[in-house]
């Protein structure tokens, strides 16, 4: 089981967009993600994303968490 400690919103943001997700607005301090036939994601623009929080956006997008990780490290 991958770690999900300690990633920023920033990171998540980007792991999201290299998962196919665009990020459509800023909404206060939430990006605003949208993928074509998803859900729609908002993730806190924090120093750190709560780790129950992100499970379940990753959950929402349809992905597991290795496969997030992967995104996550991917450059």
């Amino acid at each position: 089981m991958p770690k999900l400690a300690n990633i920023s919103g920033i990171k998540a943001v980007r792991a999201f967009e290299r998962a196919g997700y665009i990020h459509v607005h800023t909404s206060g301090d939430h990006a605003i993600l949208q993928k074509l036939g998803y859900p729609t994601l908002s993730i806190p623009l924090h120093k750190e994303v709560a780790r129950f929080l992100l499970k379940a956006q990753i959950k929402r997008a349809n992905l597991t968490e290795d496969e997030f990780v992967k995104f996550l490290k991917k450059k």
